[in-house]
């Protein structure tokens, strides 16, 4: 997994809508970079809704929330339809953003293996560092998770 300092590797992904987006596109913001599971699952669905509930707070400190699951672009726009989720998911169908990103890999979950994304949260600066990486999320407060974070690090 990347680590606290590194550069973020840049990508190149389809949105919700369908638009290709790159993370260089966002070059001089803060950006939240939140790796999930799946569309509507419990989990995934809190925390994209904290996220939501969290949107005005987050924009207003200048900060950028980007999602990423290896679900379809269709499944994103059924997703973020559904929940009126104001900002872009990305469809990493190969996973090869996770693997870049080390996230991918081995979990089990109900006693099965298999390999997946491993929900992760990276904040990057404007220059483009990882200057945190949240392995551990609480999906129900996430939005302000990731709030307090960037302002830890202002202080």
């Amino acid at each position: 997994m990347l680590k606290e300092g590194d550069k973020a590797p840049d990508f190149k992904l389809p949105s919700q809508d369908g638009r290709t987006v790159k993370l260089s596109d966002f070059k001089g913001k803060k950006i939240a970079l939140y790796f999930y599971v799946r569309d509507f699952t419990p989990g995934c669905t809190n925390q994209a809704c904290s996220m939501r509930d969290g949107n005005d707070k987050l924009k207003s400190s200048g900060i950028v929330t980007l999602g990423i699951s290896t679900d379809s672009v269709e499944s994103h726009k059924k997703f973020a339809d559904k929940y009126e989720l104001p900002f872009i998911i990305l469809s990493d169908k190969d996973a090869k953003v996770a693997k870049a990103y080390g996230i991918y890999g081995m979990k089990t979950f109900m006693g099965r293996k298999f390999m997946g994304v491993k929900r992760t949260t990276f904040l990057i600066d404007e220059k483009g560092r990882l200057v945190k990486v949240m392995p551990k999320v609480d999906v129900k407060r996430h939005a302000d998770e990731v709030l307090e974070a960037f302002k830890a690090m202002r202080n």
